[in-house]
């Protein structure tokens, strides 16, 4: 069964290292509360707000070992007023937990933004 995970994290400056470091929190810790290994993924797209050009997210999943698994980074969709230097992600993954029992991830000030599912 394919289960789409999603997650956010509030980056704390436009730098390459906190892009880097942020990222591979929120990728880390998706990975750990939903008990996956990246051979269980099929995907992710990542998003950043458009004042995050420092480095593509995407770098820091690919260092923590997702060779083999698709990924790509688009900007999101500058909406005034929305919460600055966040990236985003989504992760398409195979498990057979119901989707009751999938975890989505929101750090750091990501969190503000669904209040209903961060944990």
């Amino acid at each position: 069964m394919v289960r789409a995970i999603r997650g956010a994290i509030q980056v704390d400056a436009d730098d390459r290292d906190a892009i880097i470091e942020a990222t591979t929190e929120l990728v880390s810790t998706l990975m750990e509360r939903n008990r996956l290994t990246t051979g269980e993924v099929i995907s992710v797209l990542f998003t950043a707000t458009p004042d995050l050009t420092a480095e593509f997210p995407a770098l820091a999943a690919r260092k923590l070992g997702f060779d083999d698994v698709p990924l790509i980074c688009a900007t999101e969709i500058d909406v005034p007023g929305a919460l600055p230097r966040v990236v985003r992600l989504m992760a398409h993954v195979e498990t057979d937990r119901p989707r009751a029992e999938i975890n989505h991830v929101y750090l750091r000030g990501a969190v503000a933004l669904r209040q209903d599912i961060a944990q």
